[in-house]
Parts: structure tokens; C-alpha cells; sequence
């Protein structure tokens, strides 16, 4: 068995999964000393959830890896990165760095039976798609739908990021080891969400035409 691998930790109140962008707008001294050691380094830290006290062991995380970083002034700096590997703290270690460290494992799904996994993953697309069009419709915004991995385990990280879920709820997605398991999830999340969003996407649509269409009443 390969030792434990050690990564400089950012604790912060969110969740990154896998496959997602996040920006941050890093101020705090000991982080932007975390971040000149990643550019130093392999551009690369774990985001885990929680705040200044150190992250307690067991505690699921996701890899950050370095995408843009635009340096200011006074010191500060506003980066891009990109959920990599989902990892878990086996314990933080202390090496002399104002930031924590810990020695962690990577977090693995299980296999799971392949026509459960066909079936969960056609219904998310599709709940998904539902709420993101009606979602577009309420905002007034006709941009496309994002593209969705075809990959089930990363289609769940995908939808979990883009969906409006409370950070509980996110980070139970998160440390789930079953692809099957967090994509039941979302499929019962979107669908109790869809008729109500559906609803008032088409209260929406109705109340911008009225008025306006060829049997309104004259204006003056």
C-alpha cells in the first residue's frame, strides 16, 4: 500500500467537486503563502469544508488545481481553479507552514450495477435539463444549456455544482462513494423541484407577452 500523500489544505464554506470551476479571491496571509508554494510547486491543494480550525480526520475533500492567477498590487490575488481528485484527511501534519497540511488518500466509487447506473443517469438528464431551461426561461436568458459529461459518476459532480443545493446536502455528494447513489439523489431533488420551477417559468413566459401580442389592446 502507497503511503499517504500530503497536500496543503484551504478549509473554506463550499463544496468543489470534481470537474468544476471555482474563483477565489485569496487575501488571508498564510493562504497566499499556500498559494506561492503551489506555484512553486505542482499548482495544487485541497478545498476542504469548514473554516480557520483544522480539518478533523475522515474529512472528504476535493483537489484544486491552479488554472489562472491574477496577481494584485498589494499582494492579494484573484485565482481560477478546477475540482481535480476527491481526497480524504487521513490527519494534518505539522511541517513549519502557516497553512494546514495533511497527509491524505485518495477517495475511490465502488462499481455499481451498470443498468441502475444507465437508468439514474437518463433521468438526471433530463430532470436537469427540465430545470435549467425553466431556470433560463425565469433569468430571461437564452444561452445554452452547459454541455454534461457522459461519464455518470462525473455527470453527477457536474449536475451537483450547478444545482442551488444547501452546502449539507453537497457535501454528503461529495464524500459519496457510489455514482448510483448520488445520482438517485439528484433525481429525486429535481424532480420534487420541477413542477413548481415549471410553473412559474411558464407564469413567467405568459406574463411577458401579455400585452404584446397581436390581440392587445391599443395603447395611448
Amino acid at each position: 500500500m502507497s503511503s499517504p500523500a500530503r497536500l496543503p489544505l484551504f478549509p473554506l464554506p463550499l463544496v468543489l467537486f470534481p470537474g468544476a470551476a471555482l474563483p477565489l479571491h485569496v487575501f488571508e496571509p498564510r493562504y497566499r503563502a499556500l498559494l506561492a508554494d503551489c506555484r512553486a510547486g505542482d499548482g495544487r491543494f485541497g478545498i476542504v469544508t469548514g473554516g480557520g480550525e483544522a480539518p478533523r480526520a475522515g474529512a472528504v475533500g476535493c483537489v484544486a488545481e491552479l488554472q489562472d492567477v491574477a496577481a494584485l498590487s498589494d499582494g492579494r490575488a484573484n485565482i481560477l481553479v478546477e475540482g481535480g481528485a476527491r481526497f480524504v484527511v487521513v490527519r494534518v501534519v505539522a511541517i513549519g507552514t502557516p497553512y494546514f497540511v495533511a497527509e491524505t488518500e485518495p477517495v475511490e466509487d465502488v462499481v455499481d450495477a451498470a443498468a441502475t447506473l444507465r437508468t439514474l443517469d437518463a433521468r438526471v438528464r433530463d430532470a436537469f435539463g427540465r430545470v435549467a431551461r425553466a431556470a433560463r426561461s425565469l433569468a430571461d436568458d437564452s444561452s445554452p444549456l452547459p454541455a454534461l459529461p457522459a461519464d455518470p459518476g462525473a455527470l453527477s459532480f457536474a449536475v451537483a455544482a450547478a444545482v442551488d443545493l444547501g452546502l449539507t446536502a453537497k457535501q454528503r455528494l461529495l464524500a459519496s462513494r457510489s455514482a448510483a447513489e448520488r445520482l438517485s439523489e439528484l433525481d429525486a431533488l429535481l424532480t420534487a423541484a420541477l413542477p413548481a420551477v415549471e410553473r412559474r417559468a411558464e407564469v413567467h413566459a405568459g406574463a411577458r407577452s401579455n400585452g404584446s401580442g397581436p390581440h392587445a389592446p391599443p395603447t395611448g
